[in-house]
């Protein structure tokens, strides 16, 4: 965050989702990353593709969600009915990383 305070409510909005949707896209690209060199061992096929599915499908609709925060006339956050699957998604991301590194 900048050291000097934010100079309106729509500056504090993007000064904290914006880092936020970072977050999100450099974890969903983690997890295709990490699926791309997966063992079966560690998470069985149809398991990878059921999360990769979802990965694709969170990527798209953060895309959506920024385009649609630029181009809204006034500043817009999201509701919480729209992070919370992709914060489920960071954890099982977490999880999975934790799984290949635990694994032989």
């Amino acid at each position: 965050m900048p050291d000097s305070p934010p100079d309106s409510a729509a500056d504090l909005l993007d000064q904290v989702l914006n880092p936020l949707l970072d977050d999100f896209q450099e974890s969903f690209e983690r997890g295709v990353a990490l699926l791309q060199a997966c063992p079966e061992a560690v998470l069985s096929a149809p398991l990878q593709a059921d999360l990769l599915r979802r990965l694709d499908q969170a990527s798209a609709e953060l895309r959506s969600a920024r385009a649609l925060r630029q181009a809204a006339p006034i500043p817009m956050a999201l509701d919480m009915k729209v992070i919370q699957p992709w914060h489920q998604l960071v954890l099982e991301v977490w999880a999975l990383s934790a799984a290949r590194r635990r694994a032989p």
